[in-house]
């Protein structure tokens, strides 16, 4: 039973950082398109290192961090089933999984904020 409450939180968890992902992609290619004199749109080299380090800190982190609420998700309910005072420190735990997700997307803005 817990590893199928694990394996449903990690696919919502995928699901959400690919949405999340495939969103940004398209801000991140609009603002990246540089003119040029023939009004031909294209973008730079560096820029798509760029884009290719904002889309791996982001999917990466936000995969781990689907790993990790999944495996101390399915932890926690586990032991809430048998002491329900530990509500508050499950959830600490679980904050600090998702905390990945969190850092993964702070290192794509500033990224982006160098580009």
């Amino acid at each position: 039973m817990k590893t199928k409450k694990a394996k449903i939180s990690f696919m919502i968890y995928l699901f959400v950082s690919l949405m999340i992902l495939f969103s940004l992609s398209g801000l991140i290619l609009s603002q990246g398109l540089d003119k040029t004199e023939n009004s031909v749109d294209r973008i730079s080299s560096d820029s798509g290192s760029g884009f290719i380090g904002v889309a791996l800190a982001t999917g990466l982190a936000s995969l781990g961090a689907g790993i990790g609420v999944g495996i101390v998700g399915a932890a926690a309910i586990g032991a809430l089933s048998e002491n329900p005072k530990m509500l508050g420190r499950t959830l600490i735990f679980v904050g600090l999984a998702e905390g990945v997700a969190i850092y993964g997307l702070v290192i794509s803005i500033i990224i982006l904020g160098r580009m």
